[in-house]
């Protein structure tokens, strides 16, 4: 049953934030070099979006739905570097949607979306980890970054004081 949620969740969500809505607002597809790159962003954002929502079902025992989150604290995988990579897999697709077809249109859509991530984050999912999770969160969000890892997070995650 959480894998049929699991799919759902992921359908209904980025499914449509990241895929159907730039599909729809997008306009006929350019030509040239930032076509590649941006297909080279849509498949590569695909990859890590996956990998997010494999952990959030193995590692957090739950999907990235709001109905049934993770009842664990996933700091596996990309989250070891970085505490919202979904969200930015979403972007680097949507980014890639952008490229791919030369969008103003989406790279509004693109900038609308970071900024509701953010705030989102800010407002929303922070406050609630921090009830969920208490110590564990407060530890993990000292540690991890909120978007992009940290300088030296390389050093720190391999030294011998921060391994788990």
């Amino acid at each position: 049953m959480l894998f049929a949620r699991a799919v759902v969740a992921f359908l209904l969500l980025p499914g449509t934030v990241a895929y159907l809505v730039p599909l729809l607002l997008a306009p006929p597809a350019a030509d040239g070099a930032l076509r590649w790159v941006g297909g080279a962003l849509v498949l590569s954002g695909s990859g890590l979006l996956l990998w997010c929502v494999r952990d959030f079902y193995v590692a957090g025992k739950g999907t990235l739905a709001p109905w049934s989150p993770p009842r664990h604290l996933v700091t596996v995988g990309l989250y070891r570097w970085s505490r919202n990579p979904m969200y930015v897999a979403v972007l680097v697709i949507v980014m890639g949607w952008t490229l791919w077809f030369a969008s103003s249109t989406l790279l509004i859509y693109l900038l609308f979306l970071a900024i509701a991530f953010h705030l989102r984050i800010l407002v929303h999912e922070e406050p609630r980890l921090a009830l969920s999770f208490g110590e564990d969160w407060r530890a993990y969000r000292a540690r991890v970054a909120r978007w992009a890892p940290r300088p030296g997070f390389a050093r720190r995650r391999t030294s011998p004081g921060n391994q788990r």
